[in-house]
């Protein structure tokens, strides 16, 4: 060797002692998660420290929410007394290739650091999926997406270390440790030993009293009778009727008449409410989503998207109800976008930086007004232009849309002496028994059939085939459907939403076999020409 030369010692760590021989390079790894839809990608976040020019960089496809975790970070250790060494700090997210986005980032890069300095053993954060967000006084913020991190944590056998305000929707996943701390010091402590957390409960939201009942409306009969049909086989359903007579009422009350979530719907459904942050205080929901979004919704809403490719409306009423008030007042481009989700099922988001397929089996109800003044059927108040101007209205909605709706209800003006009668015997528990008789009919029957597999819960469900074995009506219940067909000139799928809105009634009545009554009061149900 020339004399006056220096020999450079490259860092290699030594297998067997946590720390490294010659330069020091310290380094950790932190296993967290990212979304593709309510898919869970895993994460391993590797935390660097090495000689050089004091820096803090992280790489692997942040966005400007990963990237921001550094002064998060730094402000958190800050708070507990702690500060970052003066070294070249790098933290990559691998898979590199795949795009991070969010702030529960925030939590595994501070865990790798304290890692890499040797606050923590590498090996007390080797069994678990951290994500979390720190707030500047190093307290542990609520994210979205954890139920989801549990199950993914679960099925992967790891624990999981998240926010205390979202440890109740996590300890739904299962036998897994799960840490939910309230903050960066007490997480510390916990996996030093100094301090105890305690395993976070299970919650369930709370089911409201205060919902509205049937009872309250007066008049409306055949109305009623259709809300109960479609909430019994999960039908969509469209109300037509001048303004006031009670289309909205009516929609409102379809939520305390259905069946609540059982356990696997009730996890399917909070696992997007979750990813979407719309799971309050980490509590499972119990009740059926009802989303209502106003007619001036975008299609990204209805539908999903954004720059982040989130669930939009269809995806929250997943296994609820979506209801849309003032139909044709939607923007033609968002109501055609339905027409997908309505017949698979699944809404699929294609976008040039995420492709997203989310759940969207719900039901839809829709309300609108016969014209645009709402006096169609009214002489005495109607407009010029009758009945052009309801032509017209109805035309705003696609016949392709129109033929996806089981059940349209003429629901017409209130009458004084309707207003003055007292309130109905029969209200919303009564209604709600029958229906959850009907649906039990309906899962035992699908569960032969294997239902559990093919997501077959309601009629409402079923495809042709298997429509075909389940509510073939006897002679006379097909040669009036048949007659029907020709001469309503009914498509192939108008024909099978017959037969369905037809099975549904026969299970309301507890009958076996599809007759030609079930038949005849299916047909009074379809729609025939607009403005008439």
């Amino acid at each position: 060797m020339p004399e006056g030369s220096t020999t450079i010692v490259l860092g290699v760590k030594d297998p067997n002692e946590n720390t490294t021989i010659g330069r020091k390079f310290m380094a950790a790894r932190v296993g967290t998660v990212a979304f593709a839809g309510i898919e869970v990608l895993p994460i391993d976040v590797q935390v660097q420290m090495g000689a050089g020019l004091p820096s803090f960089t992280i790489v692997g496809l942040p966005d400007k929410a990963v990237g921001e975790s550094r002064e998060r970070v730094r402000s958190a250790l800050a708070a507990i007394g702690l500060a970052l060494p003066p070294k070249r700090i790098t933290v990559n997210l691998s898979p590199a290739d795949l795009a991070k986005e969010g702030s529960h980032f925030d939590l595994p890069i501070a865990l790798g650091l304290l890692s890499a300095m040797g606050v923590l053993i590498e090996d007390e954060l080797a069994g678990y999926t951290v994500l979390g967000e720190l707030a500047l006084d190093g307290a542990i913020t609520s994210v979205t997406g954890v139920l989801p991190a549990a199950i993914g944590a679960s099925a992967r056998g790891t624990g999981l270390i998240c926010p205390a305000s979202c440890g109740g929707e996590a300890a739904w996943a299962g036998d897994i440790p799960i840490i939910a701390a309230p903050n960066l010091l007490s997480l510390i402590n916990h996996l030093k030993g100094t301090q105890l957390l305690s395993e976070p409960e299970p919650k369930l939201a709370e089911v409201s009293n205060n919902a509205p009942d049937l009872r309250d409306i007066k008049g409306q009969e055949t109305a009623k009778r259709a809300l109960e049909v479609a909430a019994a086989g999960g039908h969509n359903m469209l109300m037509m009727g001048p303004p006031g007579a009670g289309k909205s009422m009516l929609a409102a009350r379809l939520p305390r008449i259905l069946p609540p979530l059982d356990p696997a719907e009730a996890l399917e459904v909070s696992m997007i409410h979750s990813v979407s942050g719309n799971l309050g205080d980490g509590h499972l929901l119990q009740v059926r989503p009802f989303r209502d979004p106003h007619h001036s919704a975008s299609l990204a809403a209805l539908i999903g998207g954004g720059r982040k490719a989130q669930p939009g409306e269809v995806s929250l009423a997943h296994l609820g109800v979506l209801f849309l008030d003032e139909l044709p007042e939607f923007s033609r481009q968002a109501l055609e976008s339905l027409r997908q989700p309505l017949e698979s099922g699944l809404a699929v988001l294609a976008r040039a930086n995420a492709h997203q397929t989310y759940p969207a089996r719900f039901q839809l109800i829709a309300a609108m007004n016969p014209c645009r003044c709402g006096n169609l059927d009214d002489a005495s108040q109607a407009c010029s232009r009758v009945p052009r101007c309801g032509q017209d209205y109805q035309a705003k909605i696609s016949g392709p849309l129109f033929d996806r709706i089981d059940i349209h209800v003429e629901v017409p003006a209130v009458t004084a002496a309707d207003l003055t009668l007292p309130p109905a015997s029969e209200g919303s528990q009564e209604v709600a028994a029958r229906v959850a008789k009907a649906r039990a009919i309906q899962r035992e029957r699908y569960e032969s059939y294997g239902g559990n597999q093919t997501k077959i819960r309601t009629n409402a469900d079923v495809d042709g085939v298997l429509l075909e074995k389940v509510a073939a009506p006897d002679e006379a219940g097909r040669a009036l459907l048949t007659a029907a067909t020709d001469r309503l000139r009914m498509s192939a799928r108008g024909y099978h939403r017959v037969l369905r809105v037809a099975r549904t009634l026969a299970d309301l009545n507890g009958d076996e076999a599809v007759g030609r009554l079930h038949i005849a009061e299916a047909l009074s149900w379809r729609r025939t020409q607009p403005g008439r």
